[in-house]
């Protein structure tokens, strides 16, 4: 048994993780917000709500005293500076925390070039990485899944907490926008469900936490996604080729975009941003951004993931 912290646990993915904790029943499970807490009668069963200051180190660091682990799921194009994080991890030091997850939960570990809402990840990975270059102060480990495949059922909710999220795929009318040339780039797909099962696991595993965490679910190829897409909803997608020059131009020739649709951002601002985002997203899926690495699949050899076919199949079973 060991005791957690959960920063930012108020998020979708943190409740998704929490859960999976707490379904272990063996767990003191902190969840750290900056929000009060909630009534109790929306109390999250078996957790105890901490209010945050993360401006202030001292503060979260008596929160910190006899936690082993922290998992930070703060939103990181909302963290200014990377102050809360950094906070974070400085007061987990201070607190003689064992080991840390920052906020990763996405790409692999190349260059954030075309998606730099992402750039305060790199930042953070290397405070961590200096942190640790003289002597290992801080064990930590990229929890990095890939995209969660549950997005591919927009608009059918397919997980507890994490909400639909509108991308370049979507199987729901048959259609996709890719980069042109890059069928052949490979794609993680993991379940929301499956990565909060690892995580849970990861906390208890007695060795050491690998520096890069990728959970893969399933590997596809851009081109074997379609043809995955074709198989289940009964007809062909229509692909449409992007040029990359136009998309770095942040021009996008498309006849539709995903709608970009996320609490921080107000419907506006939102419509706005879309064409940039998924000019980043299509860009760095093109360059491999959205495939990851196995390190916790070979350290919990004996967890089953669930595969984006079977998955897939059954959440669109019966829908039009």
């Amino acid at each position: 048994m060991v005791r957690i912290a959960v920063a930012g646990g108020s998020g979708s993915v943190a409740r998704e993780i929490i859960d999976a904790l707490v379904a272990t029943n063996q767990h003191e499970i902190l969840l750290l917000s900056r929000k009060d807490a909630p009534p109790p009668e929306k109390a999250v069963p078996g957790v105890t709500w901490v209010k945050a200051n993360y401006n202030d180190v001292e503060q979260l660091a008596q929160v910190l005293q006899g936690v082993d682990t922290v998992l930070s799921l703060i939103v990181v194009h909302l963290d200014t500076g990377n102050v809360a994080q950094r906070n974070l991890i400085d007061a987990a030091v201070r607190a003689g925390v064992r080991r840390f997850a920052p906020s990763e939960w996405a790409t692999s570990s190349i260059s954030f070039e075309y998606m730099p809402w992402y750039a305060g990840k790199a930042e953070i990975r290397q405070y961590l990485e200096d942190l640790n270059k003289d002597k290992k102060i801080l064990e930590y480990t990229l929890f990095q899944p890939g995209i969660f495949v549950n997005y591919l059922t927009y608009p059918y909710q397919s997980a507890k907490h994490v909400p639909m999220m509108h991308t370049p795929f979507d199987f729901n009318k048959r259609r996709v926008l890719i980069v042109e040339g890059s069928e052949d780039v490979g794609v993680t797909l993991t379940t929301a469900e499956d990565v909060a099962n690892v995580v849970a696991r990861a906390v208890e595993y007695e060795g050491e936490w690998p520096a890069v965490g990728g959970i893969k679910g399933t590997e596809l190829t851009v081109r074997q996604l379609i043809q995955l897409g074709e198989k289940i909803r009964g007809g062909p997608f229509n692909v449409e080729k992007l040029k990359a020059e136009d998309l770095k131009a942040g021009v996008l020739k498309a006849s539709w975009i995903p709608k970009l649709e996320h609490y921080s951002f107000s419907p506006e601002e939102a419509e706005a941003l879309s064409p940039k985002f998924v000019a980043g997203l299509l860009l760095g899926k093109s360059a491999g951004a959205w495939n990851v690495s196995d390190e916790w699949n070979r350290l919990l050899p004996d967890y089953q993931f669930t595969q984006a076919e079977d998955f897939l199949t059954e959440a669109w079973r019966g829908k039009p």
